[in-house]
């Protein structure tokens, strides 16, 4: 007796309510997994990207704005700063290193930061074709640039004003890409690095067109600006420099954000909303338990007397028991398999949004260990609610119920 034949035959019979048990099952998993792969994502590239910075010195504003802008470039950057006044801050004996950040251009919505190599060692980015900037209106670009703007070693071009790709375009003056990075999977490889000095000569020129005339008919001479960043990346020779940021956060008109302090607050908002939606999935969970449950109860009523007839040719109620709990597992599985490959499906389209905006690539589609026990969860969840009423069978009498039929 081929009990999986069996089962599958008495699952396709009864498709409606095999459909609606193995829909559940599905729905319910592709929650479960999609949060996970998202959490696993997010986290992952959160993490990485914020190792080694301690501190962000920026303007005043939002401090998880500033986070997000210099660390992540996901964000508008909270204004400019001094660059005389940041360095006076950031010599202070607890302060390791400082990486300064200048923001305000873009080349197909890739933002072009002017920035020095130290940048680069902080990633462990490396030229992986040409070399390093080494003069104004060089660039160095990731990979991920190269690959969707179509740069290469040699090609010249001119940035947009703002991080909007619609903004105005410095047609006058032209980056050219002496350097392509080594891919590092972080922050570094949707970026066009160029030193500081370029985005302070493109912005000068940018606004010399602008005034000048108006200077000349006046006859006045306007002073040399003078010169600003975005932001500072500060890494602590050791803890004790935590206390900085409260002293510069009172006493200058500079802002001072931890990023660990922000983002585990964004983590602990976002997962209010992430238990919600995995407490809702097990829910549904347990309602496609019940379905199953009830789908094999109903049939166990409607297949007594050819369960009976079984019995009495010879099959053993082991075995039927047997042919019941298959039915619960294959749901289970099927909803499972079907589900894991959903919440790929449901993780690549949200990378492709993702990755038109930010150009963050989320798109890891490996099983994680945390859905090895989503599957032993759901299997569990198929073998009770078949087991339950598979004991029905234990209680039949044979000859009372073929007499009846």
């Amino acid at each position: 007796m081929n009990l999986f034949r069996i089962s599958w035959r008495n699952l396709t019979d009864r498709p409606l309510s095999s459909f609606l048990s193995g829909l559940l099952m599905t729905f319910g998993i592709t929650i479960i997994s999609l949060l996970l792969l998202l959490n696993k994502q997010l986290d992952d590239q959160f993490r990485r990207n914020i190792k080694g910075i301690d501190m962000v010195l920026g303007a005043k504003g939002s401090p998880l704005q500033l986070i997000l802008s210099s660390i992540y470039q996901i964000d508008s950057p909270t204004g400019n700063i001094p660059l005389e006044e940041a360095e006076k801050l950031t010599r202070n004996p607890m302060i390791k290193t400082a990486i300064p950040l200048s923001m305000g251009d873009n080349y197909r919505s890739f933002r072009i930061v002017g920035t020095n190599k130290k940048y680069l060692d902080h990633f462990g980015a490396t030229v992986a074709q040409g070399r390093l900037f080494q003069q104004d209106l060089d660039v160095v670009i990731g990979p991920r640039v190269a690959q969707v703007a179509g740069l290469k070693l040699g090609d010249t071009f001119s940035g947009s004003h703002g991080l909007d790709a619609e903004g105005e375009v410095h047609a006058d003056t032209k980056y050219k890409v002496v350097g392509i990075l080594n891919q590092t999977n972080t922050v570094t490889d949707q970026l066009i690095l160029t030193p500081v000095s370029s985005v302070w000569a493109i912005h000068e020129h940018h606004d010399d067109e602008h005034h000048d005339g108006d200077a000349h008919e006046a006859g006045e001479e306007h002073d040399e600006a003078p010169r600003e960043i975005t932001s500072m990346l500060i890494k602590f020779r050791n803890p004790l420099g935590m206390m900085l940021a409260r002293g510069i956060n009172s006493n200058s008109k500079l802002q001072a954000a931890l990023p660990n302090i922000e983002i585990n607050r964004l983590f602990s908002l976002l997962g209010v909303g992430v238990e919600t939606l995995r407490g809702l999935a097990i829910v549904i969970m347990l309602i496609s338990g019940i379905s199953v449950f009830v789908s094999l109860y109903n049939s166990l009523k409607e297949r007594r007397y050819e369960m009976a007839l079984m019995l009495s040719m010879g099959a053993t109620r082991m075995q039927l028991f047997g042919m019941l709990l298959l039915e619960g597992l294959v749901l289970a599985l099927l909803g499972f398999v079907l589900g894991i490959v959903l919440s790929r499906v449901g993780l690549w389209l949200f990378s492709s949004s993702v990755s038109s905006e930010y150009h963050y690539n989320l798109a890891a589609f490996g099983i994680l260990p945390e859905e090895w026990l989503l599957l032993s969860v759901a299997i569990l969840i198929g073998l009770l609610a078949a087991a339950l009423p598979a004991l029905g069978v234990y209680r039949m009498n044979i000859s009372r119920t073929l007499a009846e039929d």
